[in-house]
């Protein structure tokens, strides 16, 4: 192989043009390619992020769930116990409109039953007024007989 003049001068532009690719073009593109490998590594690392809040976000939205469960349990066992004690109040009532009810009812009862008690003494008295008239109706004196007749009236 020959030493000549075109291999020096190969060599010599080969140097010149790895020179000027290592000042002028591969920063550049290391530039690029290290810029690209953060975004892609920030990518990966918010991809991350979100599987960890989406896993968060679950979690939470599980806690709110059994939390308003929970809470609606609450609320239907507040609302058993409010229809309960309506209930009782309803029954309370009731039970104490009857008895009033009933005691009037007796009341009344017991005046028409006066009533007709007097009312049968006053009959039981004009029956044996007139029975006492035709026993002794020439001897019978209204006025005077009258007295023992009210006395006897009461007795019955």
């Amino acid at each position: 192989m020959d030493f000549n003049l075109t291999l020096i001068g190969q060599s010599i532009s080969m140097l010149v043009f790895v020179w000027f690719c290592m000042k002028f073009i591969w920063p550049p593109i290391t530039t690029a390619i290290e810029a690209r490998q953060r975004e892609i590594a920030d990518g990966l690392a918010a991809a991350e992020r979100g599987q960890t809040d989406l896993a968060a976000a679950r979690s939470d939205a599980e806690k709110i769930i059994a939390e308003a469960r929970e809470q609606a349990r609450g609320i239907v066992d507040q609302a058993n116990v409010r229809a309960s004690g309506i209930v009782e109040a309803a029954k309370s009532t009731g039970e104490t409109e009857r008895q009033r009810q009933l005691d009037g009812a007796r009341a009344e009862i017991d005046v028409e039953m006066n009533r007709a008690r007097d009312e049968l003494r006053s009959q039981v008295a004009a029956v044996a007024m007139a029975g006492a008239e035709r026993i002794l109706s020439r001897e019978i004196n209204t006025e005077t007989h009258r007295e023992l007749l009210n006395q006897l009236a009461a007795e019955l």
